[in-house]
């Protein structure tokens, strides 16, 4: 992991680009975040580094919570994350990442906490189908109906659909863009939808996918003496198009 840090979801806008085309965009207030603890190899047995976020009153802390925080002297922070960074090693406690950590253009990985939607049935949760609506289906055309046999396995196997809590997930949203940043505002603009309600926490990570290798103008292009002649047949549709 190269950089990371902790924030919050403003909510969503649209902006637009060089062309004029719109889009849609979540802001978050990034950071700024306090270094609270440092990991080392010799004592912890891996590196990494505790960021701490969100300033809050020292009455709102446990004891624990309170003497941790106390030790690093970074004052009461509400949320705590530890990261695997690449520059553990340049970051002390009392040190402060602030949104410039990312860039316009960068692919990031963003968690956060699905929104709850309380207790649901299963043609919400599970997108189930309804029974039939015609010739005295009874007040159960939302259940869930049958789930197996009776005799054998007599019992309903593990995992099976049903009704209960819907939401309060964590959920990452992979490879977004980074649009703009702005760390005077502590701000991060990231293309599409985060998930969470607006002013959840998030956690803003370089994204774990590979980005493939752009290729040049020729890439794709076929030696094929036959697909080349094709390619310029003036009676084929796709020329004629051009």
């Amino acid at each position: 992991m190269k950089k990371a840090i902790i924030g919050k979801k403003v909510g969503m806008t649209q902006i637009f680009d060089e062309t004029g085309k719109i889009i849609p965009v979540t802001v978050i207030e990034a950071g700024p975040c306090v270094v609270v603890q440092k990991m080392t190899q010799e004592k912890e047995g891996y590196k990494s580094v505790q960021l701490g976020y969100d300033a809050v009153a020292e009455k709102k802390l446990s004891k624990p919570e309170q003497g941790h925080l106390n030790k690093a002297g970074v004052g009461m922070m509400k949320e705590l994350k530890e990261f695997r960074l690449d520059n553990v090693d340049e970051l002390n406690v009392g040190d402060v990442l602030k949104a410039d950590v990312f860039a316009a253009g960068d692919k990031v990985d963003v968690t956060g906490i699905s929104k709850g939607h309380g207790y649901q049935g299963v043609v919400k949760r599970w997108n189930a189908q309804r029974t039939p609506t015609s010739h005295g289906g009874g007040p159960v055309h939302r259940h869930l109906g049958s789930m197996g046999s009776s005799t054998d396995p007599s019992r309903i196997f593990p995992g099976h659909i049903g009704a209960g809590h819907m939401g309060v997930d964590q959920v990452t949203v992979q490879n977004l863009d980074v649009v703009q940043v702005d760390p005077e505002l502590n701000m991060l603009v990231v293309r599409g939808a985060i998930p969470g309600p607006k002013g959840g926490i998030v956690y803003i990570k370089n994204t774990v996918k590979t980005q493939p290798a752009k290729k040049g103008e020729g890439a794709g292009i076929s030696l094929n003496p036959q697909k080349a002649s094709a390619r310029v047949n003036p009676q084929k549709a796709s020329a004629r198009n051009k």
